[in-house]
């Protein structure tokens, strides 16, 4: 695991975690970032204090007389003794164990002990959510994490914490979770520890699975699940069946309709055509004849005067 961090160290991501412990109560418990720091508050104000120790497996690491360090053995160590704090750098696996404070009087007698147990853990570096859809439309998500000693998992989907009528199996604690066929939204997992939170959030939409709840051809009753691109017990027509009939009779009467109204048209040209042509005819044989020699008509006529005469 150190490897592991001085590699990322090395390629320029950042794991320095800074921790905070208050060591002034008996029995605490500290928690420190492996390759990070811990403040570890030993003192309320060691200008009261004459004289106080540090020890470490019985030990002696710090002594601290009169707000002087007198002895530091941990080199990546820093104390501020105007406010009684006790930093150490650049945690290691080594770091790890229990610690005693020794108050001392001014006399050299003890006035007073109290442990502290420090824990090192490796931060969680990053998180990784993978998605996958199931057979019957569930999809399972995975949260797996870089790095990170007693990882803790937790879940939300769209900020809240998600609910059993969501949630197939798992639960909010698992780093696996399997969601029901109608979720969707943004779905985060967050990875904690003692020393580190990282989260990581995704989209997820539904695996295309539809709920249908109808009768089938053969009058089979149909409840359940099933992909919606690939449904074909339940089809609904897309148009009124009624209306695409009365639709194509009405066309069909009015192509009819037209027809008619083209051939009545065609015969009363025609009748009108051929009633012109014999009405001409017939006022041509109306009119009087004209004799071809002129001269004869005016014989008849003058011998048609003698006559009467």
């Amino acid at each position: 695991m150190e490897a592991v961090v001085g590699l990322l160290m090395l390629i320029g991501v950042s794991l320095v975690v800074e921790t905070h412990c208050d060591g002034r109560q008996n029995r605490t418990q500290c928690y420190g970032a492996l390759g990070g720091s811990v403040d570890i508050q030993l003192m309320d104000s060691s200008s009261e204090i004459p004289r106080y120790c540090l020890l470490k497996n019985s030990l002696r690491i710090l002594d601290v007389r009169n707000n002087k360090v007198i002895l530091n053995t941990i080199k990546q160590s820093s104390v501020f003794p105007s406010n009684g704090t006790f930093r150490i750098n650049n945690l290691s696996w080594n770091d790890s164990g229990e610690y005693t404070v020794q108050t001392i009087d001014s006399d050299g007698t003890s006035t007073g002990e109290r442990t502290l147990q420090l824990f090192i853990q490796a931060p969680v570096s990053s998180v990784l959510l993978v998605s996958e859809c199931l057979s019957q439309g569930e999809m399972r998500v995975s949260c797996s994490s870089e790095g990170g000693d007693s990882p803790q998992y937790s879940w939300t989907l769209d900020g809240r914490t998600l609910t059993d009528a969501e949630l197939l199996s798992g639960n909010n604690e698992g780093n696996i979770i399997t969601l029901k066929q109608h979720v969707s939204g943004h779905l985060v997992c967050s990875v904690r520890n003692n020393v580190s939170d990282v989260s990581r959030k995704q989209r997820i939409s539904t695996c295309g699975f539809i709920f249908i709840n109808c009768t089938s051809i053969n009058g089979t009753q149909i409840s359940g699940w099933v992909y919606e691109a690939d449904n074909t017990l339940c089809i609904k027509p897309t148009t009124n069946p009624t209306t695409t009939t009365q639709t194509a009779a009405g066309l069909s009467w009015f192509i009819l309709g037209l027809k008619a109204v083209v051939v009545i048209m065609s015969f009363s040209g025609i009748f009108i055509y051929f009633t012109w042509k014999k009405k001409k005819i017939l006022e041509g044989s109306a009119e009087p004849q004209m004799m071809e020699s002129p001269q004869n008509s005016v014989l008849m006529m003058e011998m048609s005067s003698y006559s009467n005469t």
